[in-house]
């Protein structure tokens, strides 16, 4: 595991749940799998303290534990989902889009909780807001309730596996293990939509349905570590025992097929966009989540799923299938002939497109247009001589040595020797300069999370030095809203607005304009990190082959 991606959830830990569970999330992040009794030792905290950190982070499905030969409980974390917390806000703004204002009042409660029972859930959204409402205004739970199935149907939340069982017997294993498969998308029949015997107050209607929309981002709030067990009495819950959390693979799902949308958008036009969109929702029936390729599927049964708005006839579709068939991306690949011709997505194609273009823009801030220009064109031939890139690149042999090897010492390009005698004189050796796409993307990511680790620690430095500030002036707002809603006349209200002199208002808002310019880098950097993380799976899969 790499020492960024240790420091960096390091710092996420910290930032969301506090020091304790981020002093056992590093040790365990850095060192492996432990007992209870080894993570004491290692971070030299109290039992309690470590059990309770070990609670929040089993509470947030960021942590594993398994017995091992000797029969104690060891426990692993997954520092890839903490490292999910830095894409909160995306997960919570893609629900708005998708369910509205209860669809984000529901991811964010799982966000904030980790894991809840459907009643308590719905009935929390229900309150928060109502209370947001004006006043004599309420949000029925039904409603809530049919926003939440809808979310489990379209696999955006699914239920929190049990934990694994002590029996020795495989065959008992594997009939367990499909079961729980099988019921992780199953509501259960006491929280069903006609749920008159369980609510006899709230009558059933309305049947269900899934919208599709455009994800962006948005800032959330801090999540809490609160177990859904400490402030609710389960014992009363007709849904006890079956917890909900967000399903993330359905979410980075949705994120990388909007990612290639947008592209082919821009690259082609409309049409092609909503072709390929209807193209993702057919294969979605019959693709496992995040395969590098869909099954193939024919003209006929994508002509049939096209939206009636988008009013094309079957030549044109066949003209623009064609037309992504042979654009040189390769993201529709024909795979037959048979019912007006078979097609399929490559996706891991689209997402090495769409890294290539993310490492050239690398490589242009870097290192400028004519490193850029090499950059593309060993991309494009795959290996060229020193000679070959002066020629091809229309550069000075001097400026392209220099150029070339400074591309070469910071690995952005690899050099393979190919010897014409066994003595590898270099005299009569080819030296052939080349660029390894899985290598420099995973050099970039690790960069990636060392920057959003300087972001973070950027932004917490700002905020603690000027913390005195920031605290007179939400005071000076509250006073403010105070005399505002007692009627205060105005030279009230501006005497408390002079408690802030010019300079302190000047500070406030160039920490404002600061902290929103961090943001904004975070919230880009982790787009970039999403591609990487994304398409580097499925290139090892490809290198390994």
């Amino acid at each position: 595991m790499a020492q960024s991606q240790v420091r960096l959830g390091g710092l996420l830990l910290q930032h969301q749940y506090g020091e304790i569970v981020e002093n056992v999330g590093a040790f365990l992040a850095a060192k492996g799998s432990f007992t209870l009794k080894d993570i004491a030792e290692g971070t030299k905290l109290g039992i309690n303290e470590v059990k309770k950190a070990l609670c929040v982070l089993i509470q947030h499905n960021m942590m594993d534990f398994e017995r091992n030969r000797r029969g104690l409980l060891e426990y692993t974390i997954h520092i890839n989902k903490v490292l999910f917390i830095t894409r909160y806000p995306r997960y919570i703004y893609c629900a708005k889009t998708l369910y509205g204002d209860v669809g984000e009042f529901l991811v964010e409660e799982l966000l904030s909780h980790g894991q809840m029972l459907m009643s308590h859930v719905c009935r929390r959204v229900s309150e928060r807001i109502t209370q947001a409402l004006e006043a004599g205004q309420s949000v029925d739970e039904l409603k809530v309730r049919k926003t939440f199935v809808e979310l489990v149907e379209t696999h955006f939340l699914q239920r929190v596996a049990a934990p694994p069982s002590d029996s020795a017997d495989k065959v008992d294993e594997e009939t367990e293990l499909q079961i729980k498969e099988k019921e992780m998308f199953l509501i259960p029949p006491a929280m069903d939509i006609d749920y008159g015997k369980v609510n006899p107050t709230v009558s059933s209607s309305g049947k269900r349905k899934r919208e599709d929309g455009e994800e962006g981002d948005k800032v959330a709030k801090r999540p809490r570590s609160t177990s859904p067990l400490s402030d609710e009495k389960n014992e009363d819950a007709p849904d006890k025992g079956v917890y909900w959390h967000i399903n993330f693979t359905r979410f980075h799902q949705f994120f990388r097929d909007q990612a290639v949308l947008s592209a082919l958008n821009s690259k082609i036009d409309r049409y092609a966009c909503e072709i390929v969109r209807t193209m993702l929702r057919v294969s979605e029936k019959t693709t496992v989540p995040l395969a590098p390729t869909t099954h193939p599927m024919s003209s006929h049964e994508i002509f049939q799923s096209l939206p009636p708005e988008l009013d094309l006839n079957r030549q044109t579709l066949g003209e623009y299938l064609t037309l992504l068939a042979e654009d040189k991306t390769e993201i529709v690949n024909k795979a037959g002939e048979s019912g007006g011709g078979m097609y399929i997505l490559n996706m891991q194609k689209a997402l090495e497109t769409l890294c290539k273009a993310s490492i050239e823009s690398v490589v242009q801030e870097r290192f400028g247009s004519k490193c850029s220009r090499i950059f593309r064109l060993l991309l494009m031939k795959r290996h060229l001589e020193q000679k070959q890139v002066e020629d091809m690149a229309m550069i000075p042999a001097k400026e392209a040595k220099e150029l070339l090897y400074k591309l070469f010492s910071e690995n952005f390009v690899t050099m393979q020797e190919i010897p014409k005698t066994p003595d590898h004189a270099p005299s009569r050796t080819f030296y052939l300069f080349g660029i390894n796409m899985h290598q420099v993307s995973r050099m970039l990511l690790d960069r990636c999370y060392k920057a959003m680790g300087n972001l973070i620690s950027r932004r917490e430095h700002e905020n603690t030095e000027n913390r005195r500030l920031v605290e007179k002036s939400q005071r000076v707002d509250a006073i403010s809203a105070s005399l505002q809603s007692s009627g205060a006349d105005t030279t009230q209200m501006s005497e408390v607005e002079e408690m802030i002199t010019p300079p302190e208002r000047q500070q406030l808002n160039k920490l404002k304009h600061d902290i929103n310019k961090l943001e904004q880098s975070e919230l880009q950097l982790d787009e970039t990190i999403f591609l990487l993380e994304s398409y580097l799976p499925g290139s090892e899969a490809m290198v390994l082959y």
